[in-house]
């Protein structure tokens, strides 16, 4: 299984905002997509970090009542883990077991940002494969379809 089998789902939960953006209008994009993890793109489209919102509510938190003009790439989390549409499922979650990730972006070859993978699902489509395996080797072993 690959991560393009689950790729509509995490294009439902991408958010995106520009590099020069200011960390009130990235918390402004959590609060409105319900997104955890925002990426962060460049002038072309291409993913240049992540923000998540617990960076926002840390730096807003900084800043005081007068608001806050930080931009969002000074905050932001540079060196990002993220995966292809042509990987395999199980190596995204090994990946993300190993680094301790609940999400993790898609990003094209071009390094545009495609979905937000949750570990949740990855999981969950895993398991259904494990158990489409199950039944087949059951069907196999008890000689059903062989009469």
């Amino acid at each position: 299984m690959f991560v393009e089998q689950i790729l509509p789902q995490a294009r439902e939960r991408l958010a995106t905002i520009g590099a020069a953006a200011s960390v009130t209008d990235a918390a402004e994009v959590t609060s409105r997509l319900h997104a955890d993890l925002v990426v962060v793109c460049n002038e072309t489209g291409s993913m240049v970090g992540v923000i998540t919102k617990t960076d926002i509510v840390s730096q807003i938190g900084r800043c005081g009542a007068d608001g806050c003009s930080a931009r969002v790439d000074t905050i932001m989390t540079r060196e990002v883990l993220s995966s292809h549409a042509n990987e395999a499922l199980q190596d995204v979650w090994m990946a993300m077991k190993a680094r301790g990730l609940q999400r993790m972006p898609v990003v094209g070859h071009d390094g545009k940002p495609l979905g937000i993978l949750y570990s949740r699902d990855v999981l969950q489509s895993l398991l259904g494969e494990v158990k489409n395996e199950e039944a087949l080797l059951r069907d196999y072993v008890m000689n059903v379809g062989y009469r």
